[in-house]
């Protein structure tokens, strides 16, 4: 099935990244029904190393801001929802369940470097699931990655063992802030059919 062009533009060609954004908040259920899609997303043996905080009130908004850097305070601390997207270092001790056909935990239990690469790769395509879907969703995103990564790892995921990726701002974004589209490389110049 091939999506329509307005879909297509919801998701791609018309969507944008947002800096401003409205006061229109971001329900629990819209999170959840969030989560519930972005999970069903394609990983390398269904090993799902993505883990995601969902920073709403402004006391965790709070405990964020020392570890922005400056350009990304006043968009993060307006924006109705600041993610954190992680991954789990230790994913792997889910794979008897996620993927039950192969002693998959084996392929990592044993193997640190493959682990982790398994996870950053796995958890970024995890975080570019979360952008798609809360497109799809109707909310729009503002993700980056000017941040100190060892402070918000020790304030929000020591205790969890988690490493951070990338940050996306959730809401409903104001289009009047948005600036011309910058451009795009061509085919020609990123792609190649051998």
């Amino acid at each position: 099935m091939r999506l329509e062009p307005e879909a297509l533009a919801a998701l791609f060609s018309e969507a944008r990244t947002h800096f401003k954004w409205t006061d229109a908040p971001v329900s629990d259920e819209t999170l959840r029904e969030l989560h519930d899609l972005l999970r069903m997303g394609p990983t390398s043996a269904n090993c799902s190393p993505a883990r995601f905080l969902f920073l709403r009130s402004p006391g965790a908004k709070e405990r964020l801001k020392p570890a922005l850097s400056a350009g990304n305070v006043e968009k993060t601390m307006t924006a109705p929802v600041t993610v954190i997207v992680a991954h789990d270092p230790y994913f792997f001790e889910h794979l008897p369940r996620l993927f039950p056909r192969a002693d998959a935990r084996s392929w990592f239990a044993s193997n640190p470097e493959l682990a982790e690469e398994t996870a950053f790769r796995n958890g970024t395509l995890q975080g570019a699931y979360l952008i798609l879907a809360a497109r799809a969703l109707g909310l729009d995103c503002g993700p980056m990655s000017g941040f100190d990564r060892e402070k918000v790892d020790e304030i929000f995921l020591a205790g969890h063992g988690w490493r951070s990726n990338f940050l996306v701002n959730l809401g409903h974004g104001d289009a009047s802030a948005l600036f011309p589209r910058s451009p795009r490389l061509d085919f020609a110049e990123a792609c190649e059919i051998l």
